[in-house]
């Protein structure tokens, strides 16, 4: 198990609680913007609360998002990194095991079940905001991306991105189940304030290395400029 990710002892440690920084600002920053884009999405999609055109720019800011912290999990703070909390399946299980019997403590950062939650939401983010490029209501909506692609792949890819949103909106529920489940029956009451403000009040030093967000804002800025030249490109063909 790595140091980040090493639970608190269950009982036996009788240590006097202290704050600890646990989570970076560009984790907190673009977990909570994403719970705002999708609930904009799904707003000026479902609701008509704005333009479909501002459905495309949330559309294009999730992918951004979603870009940075998938590159965040190789480079960025220790919390924050795949490497330090994605577990194989004896993991999840020892993790199950100790849940059941309330032996396994109180992980730092995310937990064996909440490390798949994480990589399960984001690929369905991906998922979502790809396939939103290539699809099409066929009369007044196009992706920008539709008019490089066959009309067979853009009802395809329609059809990925209207069952697909089903799919996350489910996660979604999960998600805000688990942590639910870990406010109310294991009494994690500082699982949501930690990612609000970073820090967590724990019995000993969990010792995380941080990265600055400049390397978050850099990585940005590369996603933002790669994603403008695709869509430009693809938007090119109606010039035509």
């Amino acid at each position: 198990m790595n140091e980040c990710d090493q639970p608190e002892p269950p009982g036996s440690d009788t240590a006097p609680l202290k704050r600890y920084r646990v989570w970076d600002l560009t984790t907190r920053m673009i977990h909570w913007a994403l719970v705002l884009l999708v609930l904009l999405q799904y707003g000026t999609a479902e609701w008509g609360w704005l333009s479909m055109q501002w459905h495309f720019y949330f559309g294009y800011a999730i992918l951004v998002l979603v870009g940075v912290r998938v590159l965040w999990g190789f480079v960025g703070s220790d919390s924050s990194r795949f490497s330090q909390f994605v577990h194989g399946p004896r993991g999840i299980a020892a993790y199950m095991r100790g849940t059941l019997w309330r032996k396994f403590g109180h992980p730092l950062g995310h937990n064996p079940l909440g490390a798949l939650s994480v990589l399960a939401l984001l690929a369905l983010l991906l998922i979502q905001g790809i396939s939103g490029l290539f699809a099409s209501d066929a009369i007044t909506v196009f992706g920008p991306l539709s008019g490089r692609v066959s009309d067979a792949t853009v009802r395809l890819m329609t059809r990925i991105h209207e069952i697909n949103q089903n799919i996350l909106l489910a996660f979604i529920g999960l998600h805000i189940a688990a942590v639910l489940l870990h406010v109310l029956v294991r009494h994690e009451n500082n699982l949501v304030v930690a990612m609000i403000t970073g820090w967590k009040r724990l019995r000993r030093d969990p010792g995380l290395r941080f990265v600055s967000i400049g390397g978050a804002l850099l990585l940005a800025a590369a996603l933002v400029f790669l994603l403008w030249a695709i869509v430009r490109w693809g938007q090119a063909v109606s010039a035509y």
